[in-house]
């Protein structure tokens, strides 16, 4: 199976070490991972920003990126959501363009999706002897229904113990551009899941979105109750690529 690595805009810039996670696990599991240099944003940005012409080009570049591909994984649902979702409704004026999405946007998966549907594969090896909690993100609890996946790859992990946050599936109040247009209602929506994650006792924090976890992590940083050092914010995916040893 040749797989391709959709690292992400947020993730290349800011996150690099996500993208590396990804390439660890899978590469463990005895697959080679491309990562097609020609790779750019996924236009998400501008198409919820209401510029749809602007978007199309990079729909366009996208597939032209990873149309050879029997899969294309990404570390996030945010963006696996606009490619799957969104991506059909952009295109739709362009025949060519839509027959292609429609060949490739199958193909584009969430980690969690690409090794349990796909390879059928819950543990991946790992060892992370720490208390961790886990946020499941908008676009992959609403538009992908992700449901319990990387749940089922968390609790295999060696060591990890998984504690339940309470209103996991209330939303952060990041949201893209939400969180600046709508300041006052994503703070207090911020507000709201940093004590739910404090109260859980965990060290980590994990999600499948480095954008939300950015956005909560910058709200532990500042919430009041907060100890030092924790909770701390991490994508789930490298606490799959993680071999830590026991204590």
């Amino acid at each position: 199976m040749r797989i391709a690595l959709f690292v992400t805009c947020v993730n290349d810039l800011v996150y690099p070490a996500t993208g590396r996670a990804v390439v660890r696990v899978l590469e463990r599991l005895g697959h080679t991972v491309d990562f097609p240099a020609a790779q750019s944003c996924c236009g998400q940005m501008h198409a919820n920003s209401g510029y749809r012409a602007e978007a199309l080009p990079l729909v366009r570049h996208f597939v032209d990126t990873f149309a050879g591909y029997d899969a294309v994984v990404a570390p996030s649902g945010s963006c696996v959501a606009m490619v799957r979702e969104s991506y059909p409704r952009l295109a739709g004026a362009d025949p060519h363009l839509a027959a292609a999405v429609a060949d490739l946007a199958p193909r584009v998966h969430e980690l969690s999706e690409l090794l349990v549907d796909v390879l059928e594969v819950t543990d991946v090896g790992a060892t992370f002897p720490h208390r961790v909690t886990y946020h499941p993100t908008c676009h992959g609890l609403r538009i992908l229904r992700l449901r319990d996946r990387p749940l089922r790859l968390l609790r295999a992990v060696r060591g990890l113990e998984l504690v339940e946050l309470p209103g996991a599936e209330e939303c952060c109040g990041f949201g893209g551009t939400f969180a600046v247009k709508n300041a006052d209602v994503s703070a207090a929506m911020l507000a709201d899941k940093c004590g739910a994650v404090h109260d859980t006792g965990a060290a980590y924090l994990a999600a499948a979105d480095n954008s939300c976890l950015a956005h909560i992590g910058g709200g532990l940083s500042r919430h009041a109750a907060a100890p030092p050092g924790g909770p701390r914010p991490i994508h789930y995916a490298e606490i799959l690529a993680s071999t830590e040893e026991q204590p």
